[in-house]
Formats: structure tokens, C-alpha cells, sequence
């Protein structure tokens, strides 16, 4: 398991979503190996390659609820990648789940760059 300072990233988290006018209800963690994130990206995406965040998003109205699915090796090869800390590319990660729940997306043209700018934006809050 990852060492999170639980209250101050749950803190961190309320206060990102309020950015977008949304408050935080239940969002579950699974911290995981790229063998299992690549088997739940398989089956409930019908996606065959390994990521670092699965998101599934349980929102009701302003109120974010859903589960993160992180993969801890592919946090641990891209912070070596990316030249980050893990604990800095763990964060990344996880607010780029909590960003996809306020409804966020990084697929389309253009909407990577608005990701990234928001996980930056977020990041500096922490």
C-alpha cells in the first residue's frame, strides 16, 4: 500500500471538487499491479493495454461518487519515465481520477491539454 496522508489528501480532494461546484460522496480506492489494472481494463472496457487509472463514475447531480483503479507499477515506471517522485506521480494520478468524476475528459481533440492543465492546476493546490 502507498503511504497517503489520508485527511490531508481527502482535504486536497474536497477542495479541487469545489472547484467545479461539486462536493465528494464515496470514491473507493484499488491500488493494484498492471497485471490486474490490464484484466479490469479487459473486462469492464473491453480494453487490452495497461494504464495507470481506470475511473468508474457513480455521480449523482454535484455530488462525485465513484471508484479508482490504480495500477502502482505503471505510477512506479512513469514516475521514473517522467522524471517525478512517486509520491508526486501517485497524486497526479489520483487527481486525474477525481477530475474525470467532475467531469473532465482527456479522449477527444483538444481535451488532453485541458487535463493536464487542470491535474497541474490541482496539483499546485495539494
Amino acid at each position: 500500500m502507498p503511504k497517503i496522508r489520508k485527511r490531508d489528501t481527502s482535504a486536497w480532494i474536497k477542495r479541487v471538487a469545489a472547484t467545479y461546484n461539486r462536493t465528494v460522496g464515496e470514491v473507493g480506492y484499488l491500488f493494484c499491479d498492471d497485471e490486474k489494472i490490464l484484466e479490469v481494463n479487459r473486462e469492464y472496457l473491453q480494453h487490452d493495454y495497461y494504464t495507470d487509472i481506470i475511473t468508474f463514475d457513480y455521480d449523482e447531480g454535484d455530488q462525485i461518487n465513484g471508484d479508482l483503479v490504480i495500477s502502482l507499477d505503471t505510477v512506479r515506471t512513469n514516475a521514473e519515465l517522467f522524471g517525478k517522485t512517486y509520491e508526486e506521480e501517485l497524486h497526479r494520478v489520483i487527481i486525474h481520477g477525481i477530475l474525470h468524476l467532475c467531469g473532465i475528459n482527456d479522449k477527444g481533440p483538444g481535451e488532453r491539454e485541458i487535463m493536464e492543465a487542470a491535474e497541474n492546476k490541482a496539483l499546485a493546490m495539494r
